[in-house]
C-alpha cells in the first residue's frame, strides 16, 4: 500500500485534530487509499515542537516550516497555523510540488486567497481547505436528498453558527481578535463554515446585505503562546479588538434562492450551534450540529395527518456510514469529521483527482467575505464576484 509522508505545520488544537485523523483514518476506512506517515511537525519553539512530536506521534520536529516544505521526502504539507501564515506557506508548498491541506479560512482577504489559488492552479497536486463540517454524515445526507430532488427546488436557506466562548469581556485577547493575524473575527473564524455549507447544499452566493458588529472593544492581553479560546479569564493590561464579534447577512443565490446567515461568538448558552434549515417546493431539511447524528426532514408528499419533521439517525446506510460505526446513532464526533476529511483528501491524492472544498472554493468564500465587509460598511446590497467569471476575464 502506498505511503504518504505528512509534514504538519502547527501543533495547537487543529494540529491535534489533524494528527488524530492521520492515525485513525486507516482504522475506519480499510483498505486505506494511502497510509499517512506522520513524518515531521513544525512549531514556534524547540520545546513546543518536541512536545508536539511526542504527543501527536511524529518522527521528528522543527522550528522552521521551510524545512518541512523543502524536504523532498515530504508528500503532504498540512497548514494548521493562524491565518496570517497560510498564504506564504501554501505558495511555497505549491512551488515545491507538495499536496496541501490548509485550515480555514483559506486566507484573510480575497486578494490573499487569489494568490494561493493562482499558486495551485494548473499544478499537478491536490489542494484542500479544511471545512470539515460538510463531512458530517447528516450534512452529506442532506446534500443527497437535495440532489435526488426529494425537497424539490430550493426556495430558501437559513444558517447559523453561534458560540459563547468569547462572550466574557475578560476572556483573553486571542489572535482571533486581531485583524493583522486573523483578517476578520466571527466572519472568517466561524461564518465561513456556514458559507461553505450554503454553497455545498444550495449553490453559489450572488449578493449579500450585511451587518458587522463589535460588542467588546478591548480584552486582556493574552500571556503565553497557546490560543486559550476563552477558557480562562485575563487580568492586567488590555488591548483593542479590531475585528467583528458578530455577522448577520441576507443572501441571494445564483439559482434564485434567498437566505440568511448569522454567526457570533457572543451568544451565552450556545456552544457549537451550527444549524441550517432549507425549504424547497417539495419539503424541508433541518440540521443542528450539536445533535450531529440527526437530520430532520419533512416531505410535502406526507399526508396532512402526519406532516411534520421526522428524525433520521445516520448510520451504515448513509454517506460514509460503511467506514464508521455499525449501528445508527452510536455517536459521531468532531474527530470523525476530520477522519472523513483525511479519507477524502488521501483518496484524491491516490486517484489523482481533485477534492472539494479546494483552493478555488476557499477563494470564492473569501470573495463572499469581502462582499460582506463592503456591504456592512456601505449599508447596501453588494454583488459577489464569481470565480468562473474572473477566470474568463483573465483568460
Amino acid at each position: 500500500m502506498r505511503t504518504l509522508n505528512v509534514g504538519l505545520i502547527g501543533g495547537g488544537f487543529m494540529g491535534k485534530a489533524h494528527s488524530l485523523a492521520y492515525a485513525a483514518m486507516p482504522m475506519f476506512f480499510w483498505p486505506a487509499p494511502a497510509m499517512p506517515v506522520r513524518k515531521v511537525i513544525a512549531e514556534a519553539t524547540p520545546e513546543l515542537a518536541a512536545d508536539a512530536a511526542a504527543r501527536f506521534g511524529f518522527e521528528s520536529a522543527t522550528t522552521d516550516w521551510r524545512r518541512v516544505v523543502d524536504d523532498p521526502a515530504i508528500d503532504v504539507v498540512d497548514i494548521a497555523t493562524p491565518n496570517h501564515l497560510h498564504a506564504e506557506i501554501a505558495i511555497a508548498a505549491a512551488a515545491a510540488g507538495k499536496h496541501i491541506i490548509c485550515e480555514k479560512p483559506l486566507a484573510r482577504t480575497g486578494d490573499e486567497a487569489r494568490s494561493m489559488y493562482d499558486a495551485v492552479r494548473g499544478a499537478d497536486l491536490v489542494h484542500m481547505v479544511a471545512f470539515n463540517y460538510r463531512r458530517t454524515p447528516a450534512v452529506a445526507l442532506a446534500r443527497q436528498y437535495i440532489e435526488e430532488g426529494a425537497i424539490g427546488r430550493i426556495l430558501n436557506f437559513r444558517g447559523t453558527y453561534l458560540q459563547d466562548w468569547s462572550a466574557d469581556p475578560d476572556s483573553p485577547l486571542s489572535w482571533r481578535f486581531q485583524k493583522e493575524i486573523a483578517g476578520s473575527g466571527a466572519l472568517g473564524d466561524i461564518a465561513t463554515h456556514v458559507v461553505d455549507l450554503a454553497r455545498y447544499l444550495v449553490g453559489d452566493i450572488s449578493a449579500v446585505n450585511s451587518v458587522l458588529s463589535t460588542f467588546i472593544p478591548d480584552r486582556p492581553v493574552q500571556s503565553g503562546g497557546a490560543d486559550s479560546l476563552g477558557t480562562t479569564r485575563g487580568g492586567g493590561p488590555r488591548a483593542a479588538v479590531d475585528v467583528d464579534d458578530e455577522v448577520m447577512t441576507l443572501l441571494r443565490f445564483t439559482n434564485g434562492a434567498v437566505g440568511s446567515l448569522e454567526a457570533t461568538r457572543n451568544a451565552y448558552g450556545r456552544n457549537n450551534y451550527i444549524t441550517f434549515e432549507i425549504h424547497g417546493t417539495e419539503g424541508s431539511i433541518f440540521f443542528n450540529y450539536e445533535r450531529r447524528d440527526e437530520l430532520q426532514v419533512c416531505f410535502a408528499s406526507d399526508g396532512g395527518d402526519r406532516r411534520g419533521f421526522r428524525t433520521v439517525y445516520t448510520g451504515p446506510a448513509h454517506p460514509y456510514g460503511g467506514g464508521l460505526w455499525p449501528i445508527p446513532a452510536l455517536g459521531i464526533g468532531y474527530g470523525e469529521t476530520k477522519i472523513i476529511e483525511a479519507y477524502d483528501f488521501f483518496s484524491a491524492i491516490a486517484a489523482g483527482t481533485s477534492v472539494s472544498p479546494n483552493f478555488a472554493d476557499g477563494y470564492q468564500i473569501a470573495l463572499v467575505d469581502d462582499a460582506i465587509v463592503e456591504s456592512a460598511a456601505k449599508g447596501l446590497w453588494v454583488d459577489v464576484p464569481l470565480l468562473a467569471d474572473l477566470d474568463r476575464e483573465r483568460a
